[in-house]
């Protein structure tokens, strides 16, 4: 979906519905690494106690991370920004590269609506989740697996969640970098200036979008 302008020269980039999974999944998400990190660190389970309410909230957490996406499926502006964020193309090898070779020169980093690296973290991040829910799952249910099982679980389990927790904190620095892409989260709508500059394959309407030929 090509994007919209607004009367104040912004343009829209995220629907309601697309905000809404991002911010209940975010919150879940938080909520899970918070009491992950209570219930492993040891300064931290001393100072919060209650360790089988942790336990509780983070096995329900963890569980419940998938279902906001799940219901946002009903939402076609959030199937459409799913299809994007999954299709790569010549212009996203070109974007790596110039990451690579830091390399910060206007044009130098094409991107649609979505630039490469936002791509590669949805898709990382997507799958640690399955990882996570699943490992998880056999932690929770030791009627499920032998024991050998259930220790490697726990071992991809404990590993992942910190490669997790690093991630997410890049993920929010380079948010926390980025004023207006943040508005385009809180608020549904970005400046052109912006989305020209940062997206420049993302076409204003009317104009055959180049990232979809």
């Amino acid at each position: 979906m090509p994007p919209r302008p607004e009367a104040d020269g912004r343009v829209h980039r995220f629907s309601g519905a697309v905000r809404w999974v991002h911010r209940t999944t975010a919150a879940l998400m938080l909520l899970c690494v918070a009491t992950a990190a209570c219930l492993y660190v040891p300064q931290l389970a001393e100072l919060v106690g209650r360790r089988h309410l942790l336990v509780t909230v983070h096995e329900w957490s963890g569980l419940l991370i998938p279902v906001p996406l799940l219901a946002g499926l009903l939402a076609r502006s959030l199937r459409a920004d799913l299809g994007r964020l999954n299709r790569f193309g010549p212009h996203d090898g070109q974007w790596l590269r110039a990451v690579r070779r830091r390399d910060h020169r206007p044009g130098s980093r094409p991107a649609g609506k979505f630039n490469a690296g936002q791509k590669l973290y949805a898709a990382w991040i997507a799958g640690a989740v399955l990882v996570m829910a699943g490992t998880g799952l056999l932690m929770w249910f030791t009627g499920l697996a032998p024991l050998m099982w259930r220790t490697a679980a726990t071992f991809v389990h404990d590993w992942l969640a910190l490669a997790i927790g690093i991630v997410l904190g890049g993920h929010i620095a380079k948010a926390l970098a980025d004023p207006e892409a943040r508005r385009g989260m809180r608020t549904g709508s970005v400046e052109r200036q912006w989305a020209r500059r940062e997206h420049p394959l993302w076409r204003e309407p009317g104009e055959r979008s180049l990232e979809d030929q």
